[in-house]
């Protein structure tokens, strides 16, 4: 980029930009490919984990789409893929709304510059620590309707959030918003099953200056708590409904994908 946006560090590995780098993107710098790398000789399921998450969010979405949801909201979007929520939703409902929230001003930048029909794409910026503020963001209100259903996605975000600021509330403030019959896509890291290598994970994040939150399954399903599981329930990332490719990579071990995840309704 010419001009870098206002936030911009090249100094700092970025969120954002290490998961763009696990998924094979180029939009990363060289202080973050070192920590990918650090991260990778710690913990090498990591890349595999990150297109684990990918592709759970979007096997979601894509179901949402199909029982009927026009509305997206994908907070904590990151750094636009090859394929992303207003692609996979409008596949299958060619006038589905979708608005990305981001408190990065870097993901901003990139995702105004995605090709996606104004009227209908909304690009908001916003901290998931403040949801009040982006419920009542003047732009995502301008494409999203909450008095219709809505498919929220907190998609490998929620462990980047501390317990001091409460997740379990933030949720909470998400799901009274959200009409009956709006849904929430949630995945995130958990030590559960290997313990030894999220932890590892986490110490390199956290010296990278990104605190990781891993947290177990019964914490995890808290997050949860007021939605109505939709089928298989809160599962390893591939065991979410899962398509050929995820049988065929994690086949071995569906806990390689570091992740649970889950889907739930709003009565």
């Amino acid at each position: 980029m010419e001009r870098a946006p206002r936030g911009f560090d090249p100094t700092t590995p970025n969120v954002a930009r290490l998961y763009d780098y696990f998924l094979g993107g180029k939009d990363h710098l060289a202080v973050d490919r070192a920590a990918a790398e650090e991260i990778l000789r710690t913990a090498p399921e990591t890349r595999g984990a990150a297109r684990a998450n990918r592709a759970f969010v979007l096997r979601a979405v894509r179901e949402l789409a199909a029982a009927g949801v026009r509305q997206f909201v994908d907070i904590g979007a990151g750094l636009p893929a090859p394929t992303n929520v207003h692609d996979v939703a409008r596949q299958v409902a060619p006038g589905a709304r979708v608005a990305y929230v981001d408190h990065d001003p870097v993901v901003l930048t990139h995702v105004r510059a995605l090709p996606a029909d104004d009227d209908l794409t909304a690009v908001v910026e916003g901290d998931l620590r403040d949801p009040g503020g982006i419920l009542k963001h003047p732009d995502l209100l301008r494409v999203i309707d909450f008095a219709e259903p809505v498919g929220i996605v907190l998609g490998a975000v929620l462990h980047f959030v501390g317990d001091a600021d409460d997740p379990a509330h933030i949720v909470a403030t998400l799901r009274r918003a959200m009409a009956p019959g709006s849904h929430l896509v949630l995945s995130h890291v958990t030590g559960d099953a290997r313990p030894a290598t999220v932890e590892a994970a986490a110490e390199v994040y956290g010296r990278a200056g990104v605190p990781l939150h891993p947290r177990g399954r019964e914490r995890i399903a808290e997050l949860l708590a007021g939605f109505e599981p939709a089928e298989p329930g809160l599962v390893w990332l591939p065991q979410w409904r899962p398509e050929e490719a995820d049988v065929i990579d994690f086949a071995a071990d569906p806990t390689a994908s570091l992740a649970l995840g889950g889907v739930g309704r709003k009565v």
